[in-house]
């Protein structure tokens, strides 16, 4: 199959408590994607592992320090991009070590071709959620929550780091559309199954109309323990809104592939150029006095 420079695919799995099990699981999707043609691939929230007990996930967090202090469950990533080369991964979610022994931070991670750490944005917004007929959430508990907003050029646009729960503050997004420049929007998720159902496709579909960016959303999905269920559904949507990648069905593993088409980026923006229409946060302040 020809390669396309600008072809991105996203990845959809059932993440558990077995760091060896996820790793198989992920290497197996990068040689998918890779025999897709795509050179960049991004996996969901919490990919490297996901707790079915209180304080598992704090056990296996590790430092993550630069390009070079990688800890082992790095290492493992950084060696699929030797066997699969010229591939970029966005690591969605990875438990990395906090400031002190009570908590991690949750890490989103971009390596490039060459198995070097591009950027890491920690996730913002923590997940302290009493679902409705669900479980109680606390992400708080056991979370530092990041302070900076990132985005990070790449042979694949500029693109915007954020993680799952950030998808609900479109202050975020309008941030990195209007002051980062991003033009394509990570948004990996652990989405719950009844908030999944509710909101999370009109949510990325709204980033993406509003922000005129391609989003990419690669989402865990089916259960993970007797506690823990995900929603699934990984989608590409493209800077119109449209959704142009899906998988078959929202529990499956697999990757779901498409091109990034700067043209259009440049064609919406230019037909609706809501970047010249916005007023600035100055303009609101006047308005409300």
């Amino acid at each position: 199959m020809a390669v396309n420079s600008d072809r991105v695919a996203a990845a959809q799995m059932t993440s558990i408590n077995d760091l060896a099990t996820n790793y198989a699981t992920c290497a197996r999707l990068v040689k998918e994607a890779a025999s897709a043609g795509a050179k960049f691939l991004c996996f969901p929230e919490n990919f490297s592992f996901v707790g079915a007990k209180e304080g598992e996930s704090l056990k296996i967090a590790e430092p993550l320090d630069g390009p070079i202090m990688k800890g082992p469950i790095m290492d493992q990533y950084d060696f699929i991009l030797r066997l699969e080369s010229s591939m970029w991964l966005s690591l969605g979610g990875f438990q990395e070590r906090g400031s002190d022994d009570a908590h991690l931070c949750n890490s989103h991670v971009l390596i490039d071709d060459l198995g070097n750490i591009r950027s890491t944005y920690k996730k913002m917004h923590l997940f302290d959620v009493d679902v409705p007929g669900g479980a109680v959430y606390k992400e708080s508990s056991f979370t530092e929550a990041g302070k900076e907003i990132v985005a990070v050029d790449s042979p694949f646009g500029r693109l915007g780091l954020t993680v799952c729960y950030d998808l609900r503050f479109p202050e975020v997004y309008q941030q990195l559309r209007f002051h980062h420049g991003a033009q394509v929007l990570l948004i990996p998720a652990a989405f719950t199954k009844v908030t999944g159902e509710a909101h999370w496709e009109v949510l990325l579909r709204a980033r993406a109309i509003e922000t005129q960016c391609y989003v990419i959303a690669a989402a865990q999905g089916g259960k993970h323990s007797e506690k823990r269920e995900s929603y699934g559904d990984t989608l590409i949507i493209d800077p119109w809104g449209t959704v142009i990648g899906r998988l078959p069905d929202r529990a499956s593993t697999g990757i779901v592939v498409a091109d990034i088409d700067f043209s259009l980026i440049e064609s919406v923006r230019t037909k609706m150029p809501i970047s010249q229409h916005r007023k600035p946060i100055e303009f609101w302040k006047q308005a409300s006095m």
